[in-house]
């Protein structure tokens, strides 16, 4: 099996920092997804790369073996970039790609001016599509890559993280939530709600993470599903129901105290967004240098 570079990525980060907290907020990842790196390279290895002391983290022999090559990997690594990265700065023409609804309609459209004017003989179309409907075009070869807000999955595909991104509950101004610093779950259950349609990222993550925490989505009193989000914000703010929604696209409502985010205590829907391809195709060199520009991003 090849050696996974993220694993490695992540070896030396923990190494350089010392920690593994530090090394989740220099790679944007949580501490156990660093756990969990460091354990599976571990595992290939066969050997344990660091040890707790009193005081502090230290590398194994293993470890201090590793380290090296390491190096040497993350200075390819970034030879590489530079490499590609003055290749892109002669970018030209049109780059084609989708993006399910959050991302397309909230996120993308106040980031890529930027991305443009580093670009300014490249020019983007975007479809905005929802995420089944992406992934199904990406099966069929007729999508080179698209930006989902759920874990996509299917044979022959490749998901990659881009950005961080996290759902919030959110209620109508004067609603009883909006003065609590948080609620519980069960409280939440009992309230009407409006939702994304089923097959959106936004619907997957919500469910997914209402299971781990014991709560089945039909627990939910779904009054209303709409198939996009602006519909949706309109809908709370009418005071149909509450609802969950990225907090990319209430800064607006926030700010004018239209809408109020509530912690959901011992709950977090936090998430990613996620590049999908075939893994039989390469990104095109457009589609790679946007993707390198939204991982230095965050919500």
């Amino acid at each position: 099996m090849a050696l996974n570079v993220h694993q490695l990525h992540t070896f030396y980060a923990v190494a350089e920092r010392g920690s593994f907290s530090a090394a989740a907020q220099t790679l944007h990842m949580t501490q156990p997804a660093v756990t969990m790196q460091i354990q599976a390279l571990e595992e290939r290895f066969g050997a344990k790369l660091f040890r707790r002391s009193a005081k502090k983290l230290e590398l194994t022999d293993a470890g201090r073996a590793l380290l090296p090559q390491a190096r040497k990997a993350m200075e390819l690594m970034r030879e590489t970039d530079a490499v590609m990265v003055a290749h892109a700065e002669q970018l030209k023409g049109r780059l084609k790609f989708a993006a399910s609804l959050t991302i397309g309609e909230y996120v993308l459209p106040r980031l890529l001016a930027p991305f443009l004017r580093r670009y300014p003989d490249l020019s983007l179309s975007m479809r905005i599509i929802n995420t089944a409907e992406i992934i199904e075009e990406i099966e069929n070869h007729g999508l080179a890559f698209g930006l989902v807000e759920g874990r996509a999955e299917g044979p022959g595909l490749i998901a990659e993280p881009v950005m961080n991104d996290e759902l919030v509950l959110v209620v109508p101004a004067g609603h009883p939530f909006a003065a609590r610093s948080e609620v519980e779950l069960e409280e939440v259950l009992k309230e009407p709600m409006v939702l994304r349609e089923t097959g959106s990222g936004t619907r997957q993550v919500m469910e997914e993470e209402l299971l781990r925490h014991g709560a089945h989505p039909s627990d939910l009193r779904v009054v209303s599903d709409f198939g996009s989000t602006g519909a949706v914000k309109s809908a709370v703010e009418a005071g149909l129901g509450l609802s969950f929604v990225s907090v990319w696209t209430i800064r607006h409502e926030a700010a004018l105290s239209l809408l109020a985010p509530v912690k959901i205590r011992g709950v977090s829907f936090r998430r990613q967004f996620y590049a999908v391809r075939q893994q039989s195709s390469d990104l095109p060199i457009a589609g790679a240098s946007l993707l390198d520009y939204l991982r230095g991003i965050q919500a």
